[in-house]
């Protein structure tokens, strides 16, 4: 696998992870709350 594959598949997760905590959370939060439910989210996807 590519670099440009490896840096893709990252992305891909991050940005998965992020639609799927703003859809659990909802909008109105502030910034915080999301970046550590987000963070959250990462270290259990791995």
């Amino acid at each position: 696998m590519g670099e440009l594959d490896e840096l893709n598949k990252i992305t891909e997760a991050i940005i998965g992870a992020a639609i799927y905590v703003h859809r659990a959370l909802g909008p109105g939060l502030l910034e915080s709350a999301y970046q550590a439910c987000l963070a959250y989210e990462l270290i259990e996807r791995g």
